[in-house]
């Protein structure tokens, strides 16, 4: 099984560097991807309808605002949208695919720069760690993939001694990403298989990757973390400033 996440910075946009093309030619089971910034029913036929996948969508209200998705090639026993929260769920930040052998999630934290932006990032990552927390008295497997928008190490970011007060690197951003990694117990996949330096999943078109930041993750269960043998961050085509970041199970949806 490959799980893909991939934060679009605007599906249309995305569509315009050969999203749809790349979309049809991966070979992947699920993939899930973040920041539409368009609803599902402003979206042509071309993409709800790609060949080989079933398509669902969870817009946010705004218009031209976040909005989540996940492709996949089985069908789903049950798709849920949203965590609970009706603040965060009109933002559309939340799908999820429940499968026979694991529940898989498309997530979109909130991106900031200002003070206000940063409140309102941290007060979203409270109510997902609650949620998170909470899918670990379930039996059930999770990967909890999306777009975290937080380095969590210096390891995953260029340059980081100039970014440690910086949205994206900040020390309660990274302390909630320990919290997800230590007493919730999730594993971060791509970790697992690679800890070298400058793996980023970001960084501006007009930047070299020096100086960019791994922000997209897959966060699984301990017992997913165990059939983890492949990671990779896809460098081209350069769909986004975002990078896919493809992981393989080996195991069965």
């Amino acid at each position: 099984m490959k799980v893909v996440t991939l934060n679009l910075n605007g599906i249309v946009n995305a569509s315009q560097r050969g999203f749809l093309e790349w979309l049809e030619k991966l070979d992947a089971d699920v993939v899930c991807v973040q920041e539409l910034r368009a609803k599902e029913y402003q979206l042509p036929e071309a993409f709800l309808e790609v060949p080989g996948y079933n398509a669902f969508f969870f817009d946010a209200e705004e218009e031209g605002y976040s909005g989540t998705a996940i492709y996949s090639r089985s069908m789903p026993k049950a798709i849920i949208r949203g965590i609970g929260s009706p603040q965060w769920d009109l933002e559309g930040r939340f799908i999820q695919a429940d499968f026979d052998n694991v529940s898989i999630a498309s997530i979109n934290v909130p991106h900031a720069r200002t003070e206000e932006e940063v409140e309102h990032k941290l007060a979203f990552l409270e109510v997902l760690g609650l949620h998170m927390k909470k899918t670990r008295r379930k039996r059930r497997e999770f990967i909890f993939a999306g777009s975290y928008q937080v380095a969590h190490r210096s390891i995953d970011l260029g340059n980081w001694e100039n970014h440690q007060r910086e949205a994206g690197f900040l020390p309660e951003e990274r302390a909630w990403m320990d919290q997800v990694t230590g007493p919730i117990g999730f594993v971060d996949a791509f970790r697992l298989m690679n800890r070298q330096d400058r793996q980023h999943s970001w960084w501006p078109f007009d930047e070299a990757q020096a100086n960019g930041m791994r922000l997209d993750y897959q966060m699984v269960t301990p017992n997913i973390a165990d059939y983890v043998v492949d990671v990779k961050i896809q460098r081209e085509p350069r769909i986004s400033p975002h990078l896919p970041v493809m992981i393989e199970y080996d195991m069965e949806l």
